[in-house]
């Protein structure tokens, strides 16, 4: 069936949808290996389920911002294609389950009506870059991020330095010097600041989450804004040539980082300056619909006292706005689910007495700006009839959790679950948890740290534990990370692991003990510094005991059944294919996008496409000989000495080399693109023409065979 495509898609956008649909069919006939499409459907948002045939769309919003008709759009999309729920993630998406593959590209084509996109939002890419939900409004900035943050986000959707790298690059934006974008755990965290009167940002890099997670490292106390985007370009083009590419779990930024040091790091991004499509770009501000045009309704109602909700919510769900007589009110989503007619009932809340802004926030719930204050009456009213006033905005008892085993392929254990057992029991026996804004707890299905537990005060991940011959459901208690009193950012130390159904009784514990022992006003992660790990795994260990294991030990939270450890069930394909000639047809299409570039005048990038296919016929090449293959630098490095003196390609070592890293020697000009994009059309032209005598003298003896792939 056509896609119906609206006249206000883009015409990137809409290419990106059509061949999203080609690619579905194609791979449904038979003819795209399982690798090579869930490589290529993965940076279109689209991501493999653990329940087999359906997949999770991941919504790209950049800085978490959404309209009031987007929300409605999304809404009307979760009804029409998946289950009728809006998932807010950690990054500020949003996430829609149970979406059928063939349906992805109509949804999309509807999002993109509305202005939203999928593209780049999962896969080794730059992922949604995040920022501080109150930008704009906190009353600690020294300027705006939101426009920083939506103009790096702009600048690296589809481009070419980004779109195949060994593995995923995030980005995060804060407002203030208080972190709350959780900068320095990401690839590239920026904090504004201002020096001598000029606007600039802190540069962190390095910063990483997943099974052993590093804190960022301070690349500059101060970069001019006119000079942060050009530097992150060089900061991913580093990452992308000399980046880790066949250990996955060793592809990240932060081990770049760790294995050459911050000098080598920056003195390498150095080297790329000539090579920027820009060497500075000043960022003009986003055009915000006035709050005085927005807002229709006043309200002039007396708040009633006698409802201790709406005095709580108050305290902890709004905040006055740096705007002198604005509010802002924030939104506690429990799990981050929230149903499409909550959703559309919500825009409408919106529409009445906000501006059209809504922030998705980095511990799954939403914020309204600009309300006046003689309409927050009216407004808890309204949210409360959606169940959207429950007290206690990212406070202790407003947990942050990923979906876990409920559709996650990597997942161990339920978050869902283990979290709606944590709150319940905190809202029984912690009551006061609701206005603590120091311990945020965390948790995730995994050890890859989708809801951030590492950065958790208190953090949870799904495990197991072995128990003779049995198998329960764990989790692994991390404590001690977040902030400090002194608004450091800590990564949590790993110290027990617990039977999962025992989670409540594990958090019971940590809060009676920091109640009983804390000094007055003592941070969580202070407490936990001066106490030390030893003094919690003490404190905990009795939890761990299996001897003392009940039947319900080895049932995990929302299941009946006994716990089964399982990965969720991957998309497998199992047929042969010619590697190397999937990889020369790689190389080939990269050398029909260097074309395009050249013919758009887009001379930066026709020449990194055309570096693309320099690096991947040479990785063709290499696999033809089974010679290993890793990062950029060393396929180039390889070939250059593999191939040396061989008919058809450079004459002696160093030449070929010379030749394709000349691309960061040079300004990106006309005449250098369209040089470098002829010798990258020759040399493959001489990788096939050795790759068809070498299949004419040997035939295809390297056929392999796909197996299964987890989807991450």
């Amino acid at each position: 069936m056509a896609i119906d495509i609206s006249d206000r898609v883009t015409t990137a956008a809409r290419r990106d949808i059509l061949d999203l649909d080609r690619r579905i069919n194609a791979f449904r006939a038979g003819d795209i290996a399982d690798e090579a499409f869930r490589k290529f459907r993965l940076t279109r948002g689209v991501y493999g389920q653990r329940q087999p045939g359906v997949q999770m769309i991941r919504i790209k919003l950049p800085h978490g911002r959404i309209t009031a008709d987007q929300l409605t759009r999304i809404a009307d999309l979760s009804d029409k294609y998946a289950t009728g729920n809006l998932h807010a993630t950690t990054r500020q998406d949003i996430q829609l389950h149970f979406v059928k593959l063939a349906d992805s590209p109509q949804l999309w084509a509807e999002l993109e009506d509305a202005g939203i996109t999928l593209k780049e939002a999962c896969g080794n890419t730059v992922r949604n870059v995040t920022g501080s939900a109150r930008a704009g409004i906190d009353p600690q900035e020294p300027f705006d991020i939101t426009p920083y943050a939506y103009a790096i986000f702009d600048y690296f959707l589809r481009n070419p330095i980004c779109q195949d790298m060994g593995r995923k690059f995030k980005i995060a934006v804060s407002s203030s010097e208080a972190d709350s974008a959780y900068g320095y755990m990401h690839d590239v965290g920026l904090i504004p600041r201002m020096q001598d009167g000029k606007r600039g940002f802190k540069v962190m890099l390095g910063g990483g989450l997943g099974a052993q997670p590093f804190p960022a490292q301070t690349a500059a106390e101060f970069l001019e804004e006119e000079r942060v985007i050009p530097f992150i370009e060089g900061v991913i083009r580093v990452f992308d040539r000399y980046g880790e590419r066949q250990k996955r779990h060793k592809a990240r930024m932060k081990y770049l980082l760790n294995d050459i040091g911050l000098e080598e790091l920056l003195r390498r991004v150095a080297e790329e300056t000539p090579a920027l499509k820009v060497k500075e770009l000043e960022v003009s501000g986003l055009q915000f619909t006035a709050p005085e045009q927005a807002i229709q309704a006043t309200e002039n109602r007396i708040p009633t006292t006698e409802n201790p909700v709406y005095t709580t919510w108050l305290k902890t769900n709004v905040f006055e706005q740096k705007q002198a007589g604005w509010y802002a009110v924030q939104l506690r989503v429990l799990l981050g689910d929230m149903h499409s007619d909550t959703a559309r009932a919500l825009a409408q809340i919106v529409k009445k007495y906000a501006a059209d802004d809504i922030r998705v926030t980095v511990n799954q719930g939403y914020l309204l700006r600009y309300i006046r204050p003689e309409n927050l009456p009216a407004v808890f009213d309204a949210l409360d009839a959606l169940g959207l006033a429950e007290p206690g905005f990212d406070t202790t008892a407003d947990i942050t959790t990923c979906p876990g085993t409920d559709t996650c392929n990597l997942a161990i254990s339920s978050s869902y679950g283990i979290t709606r057992a944590l709150e319940t029991m905190m809202r029984e026996e912690f009551p006061d948890m609701v206005y603590n804004d120091d311990i945020k707890i965390k948790i995730s299905g995994c050890m890859n740290g989708c809801g951030q537990h590492s950065v958790a005060n208190i953090g949870y991940h799904g495990s197991s534990l072995k128990n003779g011959a049995y198998v329960l459901p764990a989790l692994q208690v991390l404590l001690g990370g977040g902030f400090n009193g002194k608004g450091e950012g800590l990564i949590a130390d790993k110290v027990i692991k617990v039977p999962t159904k025992r989670g409540p009784d594990s958090l019971r514990l940590l809060l009676r003990d920091f109640e009983a022992n804390a000094f007055d006003g003592e941070y969580y992660s202070d407490y936990y510094a001066r106490q030390g790990k030893n003094y919690f795994y003490q404190l905990l260990k009795p939890l761990a005991d299996l001897k003392t294991l009940v039947n319900t030990d080895y049932i995990d939270w929302d299941h009946t059944e006994p716990y089964v450890t399982e990965v969720g069930v991957g998309e497998c394909a199992s047929v042969l294919i010619d590697l190397v000639a999937t990889t020369l047809d790689e190389a080939t299409e990269k050398a029909n996008w260097s074309r395009e570039a050249v013919a758009d005048g887009r001379w930066a990038d026709a020449l990194y496409h055309a570096y693309n296919v320099f690096v991947t016929g040479a990785k063709a090449a290499l696999m033809s000989r089974d010679i290993p293959t890793n990062t950029q630098y060393g396929i180039i490095n390889d070939f250059d000495k593999a191939f040396a003196g061989e008919l058809g390609f450079h004459a002696t070592e160093g030449i070929f080399k010379a030749q394709v890293f000349s691309i960061n020697k040079q300004e990106p000009t006309e005449s250098f693109a369209r040089q470098f994009l002829a010798d990258a059309d020759a040399f493959l032209h001489s990788v096939q023409s050795y790759r068809d005598a070498q299949i004419e003298q040997e035939g295809l003896p390297e056929l392999h065979e796909l197996v299964q792939a987890k989807d991450s």
